[in-house]
């Protein structure tokens, strides 16, 4: 059975681990924060850092780049979102999702928070 747990950073992530992978998609929060979004610059597979853009996003409220919410190897991407940005406007984490990550540490991932920011 594999343990899934979901947390949110404060830059408008949420991320769930199920075993030793770490899938992390556009929040509530984050997708109030940006608005609609219209494009998105996705990140490659390979090493990544928090001080690293996950992706580039040009929305109706804001064109940024969002931090990456954890040190880890990023090993699959969401190549769906370069065609249909707009799905990070999505509830649905089966198509809002942005990149799965393994290597990362696990104390790194119990300190982000419980909550997504909306509460």
């Amino acid at each position: 059975m594999s343990e899934k747990m979901v947390k949110f950073s404060e830059n408008g992530f949420w991320i769930k681990k199920e075993d030793d992978k770490y899938t992390i998609g556009l929040s509530e929060k984050g997708q109030d924060d940006l608005g609609q979004v219209s494009f998105i610059d996705l990140p490659e597979e390979g090493a990544i850092t928090t001080a690293d853009s996950l992706v580039g996003v040009e929305a109706a409220k804001a064109m940024t780049d969002l931090t990456s919410p954890l040190n880890g190897k990023i090993i699959a991407v969401n190549a769906a979102l370069e065609n249909k940005p707009e799905n990070l406007n999505s509830t649905d984490d089966a198509v809002n999702w942005i990149a799965v990550l393994t290597d990362v540490d696990d104390e790194e991932f119990m300190c982000l928070r419980n909550l997504s920011g909306l509460e």
